[in-house]
Formats: C-alpha cells, sequence, structure tokens
C-alpha cells in the first residue's frame, strides 16, 4: 500500500506517532523534575540551555503542533461545511501554528546557559 493510494494513513500516523512522542516527553519531564534536588528558575534554565534538551523540547513543539494541526484539519474538514468558511478557517489555524512554531523555537533558541 502506497502512502499516495491510503486515504487519511499518513494523517492517522502523525496524529499517532506526535501523541507517543509528547506523552514521552512529559513522561520524562515530571521524572526530571520530580528527581531534581532543586526546582527554580536557574535550574529550569540550566537544564533547558543543555543542547540535547533543547533539541527535545524543540522536537515536542514540533510533534504537539503537527498532532494539533492534524486534528484541528479534521474537525474543520468534518463539520465545516462551506468551502470558502473550511478555506479561511484552514488557512487561520495553520498561520497560527506557524506563528506558535516559530516563536517558540526562537524563545528555545535564545536561552543560554546563566
Amino acid at each position: 500500500m502506497s502512502w499516495r493510494g491510503a486515504n487519511g494513513l499518513r494523517p492517522w500516523l502523525m496524529q499517532r506517532l506526535s501523541a507517543v512522542y509528547v506523552a514521552g516527553f512529559l513522561v520524562f519531564v515530571l521524572a526530571t523534575i520530580a528527581g531534581a534536588p532543586t526546582v527554580n528558575f536557574d535550574a529550569w534554565r540550566s537544564w533547558v540551555s543543555q543542547p540535547l534538551v533543547n533539541a527535545s523540547i524543540a522536537l515536542f513543539v514540533v510533534a504537539l503542533l503537527v498532532h494539533a494541526w492534524v486534528g484541528t484539519r479534521d474537525v474543520i474538514m468534518d463539520y465545516v461545511k462551506p468551502v470558502a468558511a473550511r478555506f479561511l478557517m484552514l488557512v487561520l489555524f495553520g498561520l497560527i501554528f506557524l506563528i506558535c512554531l516559530f516563536w517558540s523555537l526562537r524563545v528555545l533558541f535564545s536561552v543560554t546557559p546563566s
């Protein structure tokens, strides 16, 4: 079965894989916070400034936005019947998600060790 012939398989797979990463990352963050000797801004900043953690958070943001996009797109496609309204809503949500992505990445990559 090819990707093109499988109608809906790619979005379904993207949503499932992004959900697995988001859930796993949240468990990792909660375990890290629970095992941390101190939880304050300086400790958080030091933790986030580590390259592997920073890249993992960036991947989390991408996975979260992919998950949100697939879900939002499916709901709009299912329930908004006028084509013009559907197109406008898809463009609006797409722009919102892109702005969130760029803003998040800008914040993440501006974090430096203190």
